[in-house]
Formats: C-alpha cells, sequence, structure tokens
C-alpha cells in the first residue's frame, strides 16, 4: 500500500536539500536542521526559495519520490519526476478513452456528481451544527438547488452541459459561503472566489490549500500507473494536469473547504498571518504556512467511512483508493467509476 502521510513539506526560506547516504538532508545556512531516510518519503514540496542538489534530485528519481516546487504563495512550477513507471497499457487505454467525447461525459458526469453531493454535504452539515446562527436560512434553498442540479446532471453527458451544470453548482455553493464563516468575519469573510491572485483572506486560504491538494491527488494517480496530464473533464493544456483537476473536484469540500472553514471559525489562523501587497494580491506569511500545513496533514489522519469499499479509511488516503477505482474502471474491471461521497 501507498504510504500517503509522508509528505515533506519544505517552507524555510533558503534552505538547501542534499543527499547523504540513504539520507535526505535539510540545511539553512549550512547548518543541519533535519535529516530523513529516503524510505519514509513519499514526496516533497518545496516552498519558495528552495534548492535542491542534482544528486538529491537523482536520488528522489530512483526512489520513486516525487519533488515538486512551487512559489512561496503556493503556485506550482515544477515537478522532477524519475523513468515513467507503472502499466504502459492503462496509460494506452487512458490516452484513447480521453478521445471518446461520450466516455468523457459519462466519466466528467461521475466526478461533477461527488463535488456537487459533497457541496451539498458540507452545507447541510453546516445548518445541523450551526442552524441558530444569522444567514443560516438562506442555505436551504440553495441545498434544495444543488439537489435539483444532481437530477439535471443525470440526463446528460454532453460535456458543455456537464461544465454549465458545475458552474451553476459552484456558483450556488459559493454565494452561501460566507454564512459558514462564524467567526472573525471582520477579516475573514467570502464574497466571491477570486484566484491568480487571491484578493481577500479567505481566498487566499482556499487557493493554497487546492494547490497542495493538487498535488496529492496527482501522486496519488501516477502511483496506479495514471498520467495525471490527460484528463476527461479538463481537457489538454500545456502545463495543465487535467486529471488531477478531474479527480479532485470531489474532494474539494471536504479536504480543502472545511479544514479552511475550522481553521478560521475556531481561529487557529489570524488575521495578522495576512498581508495585501501592491499588486491586490493577498499572500500568508510562513507561520501562517507552517499551520496550514501541519492542519492539512492532521486532517488527513482523520478516518471517514467509505461507502464503496464499506470500511473505514484515513481521509489521506482517498485520493490513492479514488485513483486506484478510477484505474480499474478504465481496465474494465469496474462497470462504472464510484466517485467518492461524504456523509
Amino acid at each position: 500500500m501507498k504510504k500517503f502521510l509522508n509528505t515533506l513539506y519544505v517552507t524555510t526560506q533558503g534552505a538547501y536539500l542534499c543527499k547523504e547516504g540513504e539520507t535526505i538532508v535539510i540545511k539553512v545556512e549550512n547548518v543541519e536542521t533535519r535529516r530523513l531516510p529516503i524510505h519514509t518519503i513519499g514526496s516533497i514540496i518545496c516552498f519558495g526559495q528552495i534548492s535542491c542538489s542534482p544528486f538529491l534530485m537523482g536520488f528522489c528519481g530512483e526512489n520513486n519520490v516525487g519533488l515538486s516546487f512551487l512559489t512561496e504563495h503556493g503556485k506550482f512550477l515544477a515537478r522532477v519526476e524519475g523513468a515513467v513507471s507503472g502499466n504502459v497499457l492503462l496509460r494506452r487505454t487512458q490516452f484513447r478513452k480521453a478521445d471518446d467525447l461520450i466516455f468523457c461525459g459519462e466519466l466528467a458526469r461521475a466526478f461533477i456528481a461527488g463535488k456537487i453531493t459533497n457541496s451539498r454535504n458540507v452545507l447541510m452539515r453546516a445548518m445541523r451544527d450551526h442552524g441558530d446562527k444569522p444567514g443560516m436560512e438562506q442555505i436551504e434553498p440553495i441545498a434544495a438547488r444543488l439537489k435539483a442540479n444532481l437530477q439535471l446532471l443525470k440526463d446528460t453527458s454532453d460535456l458543455d452541459k456537464i461544465r454549465g451544470i458545475e458552474g451553476d453548482s459552484a456558483s450556488l455553493y459559493f454565494s452561501v459561503f460566507d454564512h459558514l464563516i462564524t467567526a472573525q468575519k471582520e477579516s475573514f469573510y467570502f464574497h466571491e472566489r477570486n484566484r491568480r491572485p487571491p484578493q481577500d483572506n479567505m481566498n487566499a486560504l482556499l487557493s493554497y490549500l487546492y494547490t497542495i491538494l493538487m498535488h496529492d491527488v496527482a501522486s496519488a494517480l501516477e502511483s496506479v500507473g495514471l498520467d495525471p496530464a490527460v484528463g476527461f473533464l479538463h481537457r489538454d493544456r500545456p502545463g495543465r494536469p487535467g486529471l488531477a483537476l478531474d479527480l479532485m473536484e470531489e474532494f474539494r469540500p471536504i479536504l480543502a473547504d472545511r479544514l479552511a472553514l475550522s481553521l478560521v471559525n475556531l481561529q487557529q489562523v489570524q488575521p495578522k498571518g495576512f498581508r495585501h501587497v501592491e499588486s491586490g494580491a493577498v499572500v500568508m506569511d510562513d507561520e501562517t504556512r507552517k499551520k496550514l500545513l501541519i492542519a492539512y496533514q492532521e486532517r488527513k489522519r482523520e478516518e471517514i467511512m467509505v461507502t464503496f469499499l464499506d470500511e473505514h479509511a484515513p481521509l489521506g488516503l482517498l485520493p490513492h483508493l479514488q485513483a486506484l477505482m478510477l484505474a480499474r474502471f478504465l481496465r474494465g474491471d469496474l462497470d462504472g467509476y464510484p466517485p467518492f461521497v461524504w456523509k
């Protein structure tokens, strides 16, 4: 089984990673701060001004350890990989199926059904937990419209129509997202989803978590032999991990949105950790990013019932389980792809 809680996040600016024997060594200003055996690491994510020795890059490639580089603010830059592995027949099937628009529509429908269902369940949970808070009465009609969109989704396999339903559902969901924020409202509010760059604190949180989630999903896809770049809903575009974006749709509400809300509502992140820059973007300081990464790793340890498997599994394993289900579906071992549904 692939390890899922072994991602190393490097955020200290100026850090240098190198290889010594069978270990990864992290140095800051030529002082060793940490040493980790390679077999305990599944992937490394470097934020900002982090450098790695060529020997370490090769070492990671030989040991199937993903090495990714992001800007300090979480924008993906590049990924270093070793030799391509996995089942070539599975990838050939993936490529052929990606050219079949009818098949793409059917699979895209499953991804978006999972996303809409999980988004609706986030709203329903909020009504149960905070039904007495202001604005909660506006959530119920939105939840009803999301349920209606799920019905519309069943009647089409046209990609453009599916994208339209997904866009409308996202707009509905985010129209009441601000009501889910129950603390620190002066500093953490949500008027609309904005990105590239995020222009308020809440969007900065979401964008950062989505970036980390996408990395986990891409790694999960690679672990079962699928190409993260060749999607079914998100069509091919240079530099875009289309399939990773497809698969992460069903995880956004539960692994990113709920975590962002918890951090704000429990006041585990503070307004002082965010600042506006001249471009209009909102960025987080080092301390806030570290808190976010620690909270994300802790959330991945929480167990949840996986209905399709009828057993409990840690949240961090979900991308790997769903990647495996997708691979089995593409091989013909399953009659359909079962999206993950949180209850």
